[in-house]
């Protein structure tokens, strides 16, 4: 589905202020997502750092978490996303990680992605960033 370029707009703006609220003390590495399902709710979320890291979850991952968790969408959490915008405060490249892409595709494949790039926003397909996603 194409995105508009003022719904583009709104996740990038909305992914930036939750990049305000990351818990980063440890990297100083601060991230925002936005995300947008297909009902047309807007969710973000921000990275949350732990000091032992692998309890660290990242902005993409507390995104799709807040949209499940708030989901009236029956059976409950099969939410679909439409697109998702992940940037960080430093304005650095920045695409999801491996776990992050894993996690969007569960949500549907033709997910558009925007990321922080070299010279701005990037814009991809979640299977574009993972063209073999494990599925069951």
């Amino acid at each position: 589905m194409a995105i508009s370029s003022t719904v583009r707009d709104q996740l990038i703006a909305a992914a930036h202020e939750a990049a305000k609220h990351a818990h980063a003390p440890y990297s100083n590495f601060y991230v925002g997502a936005a995300l947008l399902t297909a009902d047309g709710k807007i969710f973000s979320g921000c990275n949350v750092e732990n000091a032992s890291y692998g309890l660290t979850i990242c902005a993409e991952r507390n995104a799709i978490f807040a949209a499940v968790a708030a989901s009236s969408v029956v059976p409950q959490g099969k939410i679909v996303l439409q697109a998702i915008a992940v940037v960080n405060a430093q304005n650095v490249p920045c695409s999801p990680c491996g776990a992050c892409r894993q996690v969007i595709a569960e949500f549907g494949k033709d997910i558009t992605v925007y990321y922080q790039g070299t010279d701005g926003i990037k814009q991809s397909t979640i299977t574009e960033l993972l063209p073999d996603s494990f599925s069951l």
